[in-house]
């Protein structure tokens, strides 16, 4: 009877605290609930740094791992985020994968595309076009003798080594997943990039492309 009693008690207290979470507008709920959940069942991060004590800070920022900075707000431990601005699918995060399979990333995205995936495939020199346009920039404001540094002759040599018939295909999954999943779907698909979008839509990024892919979200049930 103690046992149930006490496992009702962290039930009823661990409700209260995600009802706190779902009040919080900034809170990226898709991505930290599970993580967030974990964290207040521990009773890792009950102190509150705003009213002057961070005793359970660091604790905190380790239960929470790579996702402190997405999820700190959803605890209380940071300012909220503000994104009325810029909504979350202009924003992503990118990172190159340590061991691509470019065989089998072909494989999977050849003729039609598997259960909850897109493929999308787009010219090379279409992907860096952006770059292009960031450096033409940046060179026109140098001419201007403005304080601006233009990056080195890299890009300008990607761009122009790129054949027009080079195709860029990456694959976009369906549903909302956390960054460290769309890191693990990807590896698993031999991709040898990823883009994770701020709205929880992940993209892998193929063998062919010379950047981070497409700076569009596709994912059909993830796109807000």
């Amino acid at each position: 009877m103690k046992s149930a009693g006490a496992h009702m008690s962290l039930l009823a207290g661990l409700l209260v605290l995600l009802s706190r979470l779902s009040l919080g507008v900034a809170c990226n709920k898709a991505l930290c609930a599970s993580d967030v959940s974990k964290c207040l069942i521990q009773e890792l991060c009950q102190c509150r740094p705003s009213d002057g004590n961070c005793s359970c800070c660091k604790e905190c920022m380790l239960c929470l791992g790579t996702l402190w900075e997405e999820c700190c707000d959803c605890v209380g431990m940071c300012n909220p985020k503000n994104y009325s601005d810029t909504p979350a699918t202009s924003k992503s995060t990118v990172e190159e994968l340590y061991r691509p399979i470019p065989s089998l990333f072909r494989a999977l995205t050849e003729g039609e595309a598997p259960i909850n995936m897109m493929v999308v495939s787009f010219p090379v020199a279409e992907e860096l076009s952006y770059h292009e346009n960031l450096v033409s920039f940046l060179e026109t404001m140098e001419d201007q003798h403005q304080n601006y540094s233009v990056p080195g002759n890299s890009i300008h040599a990607s761009y122009d080594n790129a054949q027009d018939s080079n195709m860029c295909t990456v694959v976009y999954f369906d549903d909302c997943v956390s960054i460290r999943q769309c890191k693990q779907y990807c590896e698993s698909m031999g991709g040898s990039k990823y883009r994770w979008f701020h709205n929880a839509c992940c993209e892998c990024i193929g063998p062919e492309c010379v950047d981070y892919g497409s700076k569009t979200v596709r994912c059909m049930n993830c796109l807000f």
